[in-house]
């Protein structure tokens, strides 16, 4: 079956997308059969690619009291039983990187659970990480071969960066109209967040905050230059390098 990659930098958006997608296609109760129906199971990749922690986190996300206590064969003919009880037709693993975690037979025998569940259920399957991820999973070239990899990049200063920004200034509770789209504050925005969305979430409410605070009520150059501000992390890292490099001129 077709599966896909997302990817891309943490803090991009990848278990946004996976969040709406999910929304989109909500489980809907059968009164004939009894069943939710789920066409759509997400979960998280395990904090160690280890067989047992990926099928818990998978039964945990189809609502299963738990696993039979017959072995891992046994888990495995469970899962694939609710999953072709619950009308599941995608499959998505978020944080597919963590299995980097483990030791290269534990990625080995992650990555043929997912060949597995691919070939078995004839379902596509989706997963979403960093780099990494997908440089894990191009290790398997018979699984690598059934991947579309999609690339989640980070914003530039283009139309979709100034409407995003527009969006910003029409919802934000100040008393002033905000010119965050301008070509001015959308350069401030990307220097500050390297165009990583949620870094620019992040930065927008901390000057937001700060306008209300300060009584302005309003966005502009100088609520980026602002001397209190609170930065998010990236660009308090930035500020440590730039103080280095003073220090070292």
């Amino acid at each position: 079956m077709p599966c896909m990659l997302i990817y891309g930098d943490t803090g991009v958006g990848k278990t946004k997308v996976i969040a709406k997608f999910v929304r989109d296609h909500p489980p809907v109760f059968d009164h004939g059969t009894g069943i939710a129906r789920t066409p759509v199971v997400a979960f998280q990749m395990p904090a160690q690619p280890d067989e047992d922690q990926f099928y818990d986190e998978l039964f945990r996300a189809l609502g299963a009291p738990g696993r039979r206590a017959d072995g891992m064969q046994g888990t495995r003919r469970h899962c694939r039983e609710l999953l072709r009880a619950m009308g599941t037709r995608v499959l998505i693993i978020d944080e597919v990187h963590a299995m980097l975690a483990g030791t290269y037979r534990q990625q080995r025998v992650f990555l043929n659970t997912m060949r597995f569940l691919t070939n078995d259920l004839q379902m596509p399957l989706v997963c979403a990480g960093t780099d990494e991820g997908r440089q894990a999973i191009l290790t398997d070239a018979q699984l690598a071969e059934r991947f579309d990899a999609l690339e989640l990049p980070r914003w530039r200063d283009d139309d979709a960066l100034r409407r995003l920004l527009a969006s910003f200034a029409a919802i934000l509770p100040l008393r002033q109209r905000s010119e965050l789209d301008s070509p001015t504050l959308r350069k401030r925005v990307l220097a500050m967040s390297d165009g990583v969305t949620n870094r620019i979430f992040r930065l927008i409410e901390v000057v937001a905050v700060n306008a209300i605070k300060s009584g302005t009520e309003r966005i502009d150059a100088a609520s980026f230059a602002a001397q209190d501000l609170v930065l998010p992390l990236v660009s308090m890292t930035r500020r440590m390098r730039q103080n280095l490099g003073r220090r070292a001129a």
